[in-house]
């Protein structure tokens, strides 16, 4: 059974959504999975001990990339989330109308990789209602959770 951190951003609740159908689906798989409101979460060694790390955020942003309110101190704080080593994957929710749709996602997984954490499965970016996306959710969740 491998250690699971879901850490995720939400305005509208869709990120959050998302976040929770990704842990019933790792946690169907038989892993130990934790979800946690960016606004709780603290980057003081936050993957230490994490088989894998799992960044969900929303994105907008017409004239310039705009990430999730709450989600902006953890990102800026990311050098001491200690990913060096870890896997980790990346999801998040857009509008593709958005000059910037789902940029938070690469930029996340731009500065996992820096770090030298190993991103597992594509980034997931989900346009509009998460709802009308549910099987590509539950599909993504199983190839993250077959790569841990």
């Amino acid at each position: 059974m491998a250690n699971v951190l879901i850490v995720y951003g939400s305005t509208t609740g869709n990120t959050e959504w998302v976040a929770n159908e990704v842990k019933d689906v790792i946690k169907g798989a038989g892993h130990d999975v934790e979800v946690l409101n960016v606004s709780k979460a603290t980057a003081d060694g936050l993957c230490q001990g994490r088989d894998l790390v799992i960044f969900g955020c929303s994105t907008w942003g017409q004239d310039e990339l705009e990430f999730q309110e709450d989600f902006i101190p953890l990102f800026e704080s990311f050098d001491k989330i200690d990913a060096g080593g870890v896997k980790t994957a990346v999801f998040g929710c857009g509008d593709e109308d958005y000059t910037y749709y789902c940029g938070a996602v690469d930029a996340i997984a731009e500065k996992l990789t820096a770090m030298g954490s190993k991103i597992v499965g594509d980034k997931l970016k989900i346009n509009g209602d998460p709802g009308d996306s549910l099987d590509t959710i539950k599909t993504w969740s199983n190839t993250v959770a077959a790569a841990i």
